[in-house]
């Protein structure tokens, strides 16, 4: 059999004609790989900078300053918040309305709320006392059958009147007397046990009107501001007070185990939900420390970015990432280990004022701030993230171009991107001021140092700057 074969006759190269370039069709192996990659995810580093769109929504009902937050346990879309009107307001996420409402709960200021056993609720406040609330909450999270819930045109004529209407207080469940204004409150996670913070450290049974047992530490006078339990060992809590000092108890002992003296005082306090030897303190020193209890001569990781007071901070319930609010009057999102905050989100709005309280939802994907000026704002925890049901199809694009982004981060271009944030005017103009301070404070001491004698003034890293004294 004779078989004939087709051959194209391919011209001997010229210097005037070129060979022919061979090309590999596979998508796999194009020679524009990988800048179509580096492309894509420079388009993707820009759409996320420009769906970033944190805010959700804002909650009205204070008259004054909203100074405390609380999750309410088995209720993924309910939160409750109180102020300095004395009134306790539970608030419904999802439907953004308000499920109840708490009249003259407290005379003055409502220094802490905790959640107790069932759908009830303890709130302390400046007038010497502590209150247990029943709740009426709904069936679901969304509030449908809520009794309470206020209308659009009921609240058109509240807002049409100059002063609001009068109620009639709510009755309590149990009064605990006090004899000192209470700075804070925090429940036991299983046992009908509460611990308050005010004169001193002390811890209630939900059956007595007395406390029953008194952990100050020994010789201590200090106020103390802020109490919390910690999540996994729940019989030991940790205080942070007015001297500059944060104590750790233990109700089983029924006595303080450890206290140390900061350079500067903290404002709040907050434990680890994954890791139980480790808490977050936040401080008058515009810094986030988080420490090991094992070792509290240094703290593990100083977390900078604030440029006055931090006045809140809570943990993520995934243990991953933490938020805060301070006196600059912005909402911080910062990554565990991650100190410089570079990719953090910085939350902030034209009508907030200084930010007293921060909470993340049960579910990790929201937060929520409560201000100065009488709201509590909603905010996404992931600036960019899209809210709504995903098909199988937009769910796999966004995790194309999320994993893009992380490989591509450390590209000039990309990361300047991906890391540019909206900044207010007077938070870069305090910024700077800051940085022009610090490095006036290390110039002098670089020459203090250089005209010393050898060894008498030797350099002393920051974190060990913190801790001036730990007692036992």
């Amino acid at each position: 059999m004779k078989i004939s074969l087709l051959r194209h006759a391919v011209p001997a190269p010229t210097d005037s004609t070129p060979a022919p370039a061979q090309r590999n069709l596979d998508p796999l192996l194009h020679p524009l790989s990988r800048a179509r990659e580096r492309k894509r995810a420079l388009n993707a580093s820009k759409m996320e900078r420009m769906f970033s769109k944190p805010f959700v929504a804002s909650f009205e009902g204070h008259e004054d300053s909203v100074c405390s937050l609380e999750r309410i346990r088995g209720r993924l879309g309910c939160i409750a918040s109180a102020g300095f009107d004395g009134k306790i307001i539970i608030h419904s996420l999802s439907r953004r309305v308000t499920i109840q409402t708490i009249y003259g709960a407290h005379r003055g200021k409502i220094s802490g709320l905790a959640m107790a056993q069932g759908d009830r609720i303890l709130s302390a406040g400046h007038d010497t006392s502590i209150k247990l609330w029943a709740l009426s909450l709904p069936n679901t999270d969304d509030g449908d059958d809520a009794e309470n819930t206020i209308s659009d045109n009921t609240r058109q004529d509240l807002m049409a009147v100059d002063e609001p209407p009068e109620r009639e207080p709510s009755k309590p469940i149990v009064v605990y007397p006090g004899k000192t204004p209470f700075n804070s409150i925090h429940h036991h996670r299983y046992e009908p046990l509460f611990a308050t913070a005010s004169n001193g450290v002390h811890v209630w049974d939900e059956t007595k009107t007395a406390p029953i047992t008194d952990l100050t530490f020994g010789g201590a006078s200090e106020t103390v501001d802020v109490v919390r339990f910690n999540m996994a060992e729940a019989s030991v809590l940790a205080s942070v007070g007015s001297d500059r000092t944060m104590c750790l108890y233990d109700i089983r002992t029924g006595k303080a185990e450890k206290r140390i003296v900061m350079q500067m005082r903290s404002n709040a306090l907050s434990w680890s939900p994954t890791q139980p030897t480790v808490m977050l303190l936040a401080s008058e020193d515009h810094n986030l420390y988080t420490f090991d209890i094992r070792n509290l001569s240094t703290p593990s990781q100083i977390y900078k970015g604030h440029v006055s007071a931090v006045t809140s901070c809570d943990w993520s319930p995934t243990g991953t990432e933490f938020v805060s609010g301070g006196w600059d009057r912005t909402v911080r999102i910062w990554h565990e280990g991650d100190g410089r905050g570079k990719e953090g989100q910085m939350y902030h709005g034209k009508r907030m004022q200084r930010v007293l309280s921060t909470l993340y939802t049960q579910d990790a994907r929201f937060v929520l701030s409560a201000s100065d000026d009488g709201n509590v704002r909603l905010w996404k925890s992931n600036a960019h993230e899209r809210l709504g049901v995903l098909d199988t199809r937009e769910r796999n694009a966004l995790e194309y171009r999320d994993a893009l982004k992380k490989r591509w981060k450390y590209d000039n271009e990309i990361g300047k991107v991906l890391r540019s944030r909206p900044t207010p005017k007077s938070i870069k103009s305090a910024a700077r001021l800051k940085r022009t301070m610090e490095d006036a404070a290390k110039e002098k001491e670089d020459r203090r140092r250089k005209h010393s004698r050898l060894g008498e003034t030797n350099p002393k890293a920051e974190r060990k700057k913190l801790v001036i004294a730990v007692n036992d």
